[in-house]
């Protein structure tokens, strides 16, 4: 059937991926988007905050219309006896999303850039042909690309077909969407409870025309097991109620929480977002890194397309974040998680910044009376 030749091939309609072809076709390169769902934003495993640094650091935000977002100004953090604590910093704020619908607007904002976006179509392999891939799909001819990228979620099939590293640490986490929940307005509700979640947190929002309950948990030997909801609800049910009616929508997956991975590159190929471990092993945030990070590839890609660097595999994946402090976070969360600590120290002035710091990075432990 021939084939079908692109500077760029990118493998996942996801924050990163979008991001990257985005900036790629920007910089003047043909670039071809490839997704298995039918919808990027189908069967989503984010609860969709966006952090203030990634709106002040990604333009392309700028553009999301404003009814996919909701403003959350700060964040209640409750120990495991449900004692509270308000964290807040100076004109610092985060987004909840309608993720879903968010990702189907990248996925149309990226189309008229001039991105071929391909949907329901899967990847299966790719060879190393001549000094070029081919990417055979099912349906329509044989792609051939300069340079391919995987952005394809935490359990990346161009990792594996590439023989690069794969994620093998994970959190479990479920959410649910409610229609009426009650809760305090404007923050984003964080319950700590080592029984409940190990190795991590329980969190309720008003969303975008919902109000989401989530609750994730340090995942052993990779097996998920059984992860829900009911025992949370029963303990935040003064704070936080969904009401009578059942959940509207519920989504569950795994999240990466090992931090960037040893090997996410080779020959005209590297991996960006999830499938790179691209996640904070702290908050398990990874939105901003995946569409920073994705961006800047599109447009290293495109500097190598045009001869005018060498090939990001080399350089580029260098700037990728280490998350050192937040791996020793991560690791003592995981071994010293205690309830009674939390119990004791949450309402400290050292505790209260340590927390704010977590939440709002440099602007945290900067609130008047810390």
């Amino acid at each position: 059937m021939g084939s079908l030749k692109v500077d760029l091939l990118v493998v996942g309609a996801s924050f990163a991926g979008l991001a990257c072809a985005r900036a790629a076709a920007l910089a003047g390169l043909s670039v071809m988007v490839l997704e298995k769902k039918a919808s990027a934003g189908a069967k989503l495993h984010t609860t969709g905050i966006i952090v203030k640094d990634a709106v002040d650091s990604v333009p392309w935000l700028a553009e999301v219309p404003p009814a996919l977002v909701r403003r959350i100004e700060g964040v209640r953090l409750y120990a495991p006896n449900m004692r509270h604590v308000d964290l807040h910093a100076p004109g610092y704020w985060f987004w909840a999303t309608d993720a879903p619908a968010l990702l189907d607007w990248m996925v149309g904002s990226a189309r008229a850039c001039g991105v071929d976006v391909r949907l329901g179509t899967l990847f299966e392999q790719a060879l190393w042909v001549n000094g070029h891939w081919e990417v055979p799909v099912t349906q329509g001819p044989c792609i051939t690309a300069t340079y391919l990228v995987g952005a394809d979620g935490p359990h990346s099939r161009v990792a594996k077909a590439l023989g690069l590293s794969r994620n093998t640490r994970f959190l479990y986490g479920i959410e649910h969407e409610y229609q009426r929940a009650r809760m305090a307005p404007g923050l984003l509700h964080c319950f700590i409870d080592r029984k409940l979640a190990p190795g991590y947190i329980g969190w309720a929002l008003e969303g975008v025309g919902v109000s989401q309950i989530g609750l994730a948990r340090r995942m052993a030997h990779n097996h998920a097991g059984a992860l829900k909801l009911d025992p949370l609800l029963r303990k935040i049910a003064p704070v936080v109620a969904p009401g009578d009616a059942p959940p509207v929508a519920v989504r569950a997956g795994m999240i990466p929480c090992g931090g960037v991975l040893p090997v996410v590159a080779r020959e005209r190929a590297l991996l960006v977002g999830d499938a790179a471990g691209m996640v904070s092993p702290v908050t398990a945030g990874g939105i901003h890194t995946a569409l920073l990070h994705g961006q800047r590839a599109g447009e290293a890609v495109a500097r190598f397309v045009r001869r005018e660097a060498g090939d990001p595999a080399t350089w580029f994946v260098r700037s990728y974040p280490g998350f050192r402090l937040k791996r020793t976070l991560r690791w003592a969360f995981d071994h010293f998680q205690s309830d009674w600590m939390f119990n004791h120290l949450l309402g400290t002035p050292q505790m209260r910044r340590v927390a704010e710091l977590v939440y709002f990075h440099r602007k945290g432990g900067s609130s008047p009376g810390n």
